[in-house]
């Protein structure tokens, strides 16, 4: 009998508690077989209310950098910036694993609820900066109390049946692409309204004498509507393990998945787990240092080697960058996941990933239509092949374990992958600065 098979007949030897949440929600997968439309919207709404601040302050953060005149130099603005955008995730890095915990005991909704309240408010009072520390501290806290993704993460897998696992994957996934996506582009159109929208906005009024906090306060206003959306969530957590009649799902790879009275295995000594997290967290660093590197490098003068784009142009390409990404998520990426499987993908992601990246500098060197129409599809493609990439990692980190292990899981995962990208802006930022004082030098002349 196949894996699948024994997971179906045992669970429904299970007995059901009606006062359990994990109960319902096995009995709610057994009884209605179809895709769970409605849960899975929620889970996208959820993570793109997370994904959105992450990245948001990019396309401005050069110009924020400066107006809190901390460098002393225009060449030093990207090494500042590296700490302010390395700040959300170190402060995530920290607690990630303790989020997990709390959501394996408590349920995932209080987390999910109290990570969501954390956006609404370190994410409004960091449009209000007025120095550099103070950009940096409401950074470092929204990333150590929004703990948000992981236990998302474990809960999309819980909520749909195993055959639709990989869409409830794809749908984090995606959502977490756009929000990384449509993000800065908020951040590129909003920034500075009292300049680019002096009709509208005048330089005495509060986005004046803010000039950052426009974006970031519409993002807490979905936040407050994504609030709501939490309290739809059902727990999926079961409430009466203890009780002598633990209740496995059936998502963890393996027979021993299966079988209730088994002891816990370390996450630790679990290599299905830990390899993922490490590919996953080389990936993430990668990602994390492209989002800064490509928004300083696109505002940034020609002459510094950049294209001096304003953040309107910047958030222009990722609002495009968006767009595609969303429609091969929708009509493409099914179809590929299917024929070569999620590990194929990622691999072959992976492999397109480093030609992309490396014809970068050459575009600087075009102008007009030609520049905005390659730089539009490399950033398309780059986001494209990220998204492909985690999605499979997603999936291979939430079938390695069980449900009573799984937010733990995702919180190691989030754990080190925060570290990842925590270090990604800082050391892509003194990389930038570093090439920008250096462009006329040999390379490592020094050495």
């Amino acid at each position: 009998m196949s894996e699948n098979g024994i997971g179906e007949s045992l669970l429904k030897k299970n007995k059901y508690h009606e006062d359990c949440p994990g109960c319902k929600i096995e009995h709610f997968k057994e009884t209605n077989t179809g895709v769970p439309f409605k849960h899975l919207l929620y889970v996208g709404i959820v993570v793109l209310c997370a994904a959105l601040p992450i990245s948001s302050l990019f396309p401005f953060l050069y110009f924020m950098i400066r107006d809190l005149h901390i460098a002393k130099r225009e060449e030093d603005i990207g090494y500042y910036a590296g700490y302010v955008g390395s700040a959300f995730m170190f402060g995530r890095a920290l607690t990630s694993v303790l989020w997990g915990m709390i959501a394996d005991r408590y349920g995932r909704k209080p987390v999910i609820m109290f990570g969501t309240i954390s956006v609404v408010i370190f994410n409004t009072l960091f449009g209000f900066s007025t120095n550099f520390w103070m950009a940096v501290s409401t950074r470092f806290l929204l990333g150590s109390l929004c703990g948000i993704l992981g236990p998302m993460r474990a809960y999309a897998s819980e909520v749909c049946r195993k055959e639709y696992q990989a869409l409830g994957m794809s749908i984090i996934s995606t959502s977490w692409g756009i929000g990384l996506v449509i993000g800065p582009a908020l951040g590129g159109f909003l920034a500075q309204p009292a300049q680019k929208y002096p009709n509208i906005f005048s330089t005495d009024s509060l986005f004046g004498r803010f000039p950052y906090l426009l974006p970031c306060l519409l993002i807490s206003i979905f936040s407050v509507g994504v609030i709501a959306v939490c309290c739809l969530l059902p727990e999926t957590l079961h409430s009466h393990v203890g009780n002598g009649e633990e209740c496995n799902d059936s998502v963890a790879l393996g027979a021993a998945a299966f079988e209730s009275n088994s002891p816990r295995k370390s996450l630790l000594k679990n290599w299905p787990l830990i390899s993922s997290i490490i590919v996953y967290c080389v990936f993430q660093l990668h990602d994390m240092a492209y989002a800064e590197i490509f928004s300083l490098w696109a505002v940034s003068p020609r002459k510094n080697g950049g294209l001096s784009f304003s953040t309107a142009d910047v958030g222009e390409v990722l609002a495009f960058s968006g767009l595609g990404l969303l429609l091969f998520q929708l009509f493409i990426y099914p179809l590929v996941e299917r024929n070569f499987g999620p590990v194929m993908v990622s691999r072959i992601g992976a492999v397109l990933t480093i030609p992309l990246l490396s014809s970068y500098p050459f575009l600087a060197m075009l102008k007009g239509l030609a520049l905005m129409l390659l730089i539009n599809c490399a950033s398309i493609l780059k986001n494209v092949l990220a998204v492909s990439i985690t999605t499979g990692l997603f999936l291979l980190q939430n079938r390695s374990v069980t449900q009573q292990q799984r937010g733990a899981a995702n919180g190691i995962s989030m754990s080190a992958m925060s570290l990842f990208k925590a270090i990604g802006p800082a050391a892509g930022g003194s990389l930038f600065s570093w090439a920008q004082k250096r462009q006329d030098a040999f390379f490592f002349p020094d050495i």
